[in-house]
């Protein structure tokens, strides 16, 4: 599995969960990083989207911006593409970086569990508290 993280988000936050999630087989990838990005980092919501539905790869996509789910044509492509995505509660943003990249480590498991239960493409966020639960939200 692949995990793509968006420009909503930091590129440590990529870095210090490929490092993590490499040891069992999976990658992770900031926005900056995927190749076939036409506009790279500048890509719009939709290009990437678009993008990792057409891969061969199984992908999953973690954003900072919950705004993704309110955005029409976003909302469309998200509903078409197949993708399991985690959006970062947003406490993330007011949180220090290095307490964010712990606790998106202690949450592998249930994120890696929710893309192996779950057939249909689905949306969650991801909230701060380690003993709270991953919330799903309306696609």
């Amino acid at each position: 599995m692949k995990v793509f993280f968006d420009n909503c988000t930091a590129p440590v936050l990529a870095s210090t969960l490929h490092g993590f999630i490499s040891h069992y087989g999976h990658s992770a990838f900031h926005i900056k990083d995927v190749p076939g990005l036409a506009r790279g980092r500048s890509a719009p919501d939709v290009d990437w989207i678009e993008l990792l539905r057409s891969a061969q790869d199984t992908w999953i996509f973690i954003s900072g911006d919950g705004r993704i789910l309110r955005n029409p044509p976003e909302r469309v492509a998200l509903r078409s593409s197949g993708l399991h995505g985690f959006i970062l509660a947003p406490a993330y943003q007011k949180n220090p970086m290095h307490m964010n990249a712990a606790l998106l480590i202690s949450r592998w498991p249930d994120i890696e569990q929710i893309t192996q239960i779950l057939s249909a493409p689905s949306m969650h966020e991801i909230p701060m508290g380690k003993s709270t639960k991953l919330r799903a939200l309306p696609l």
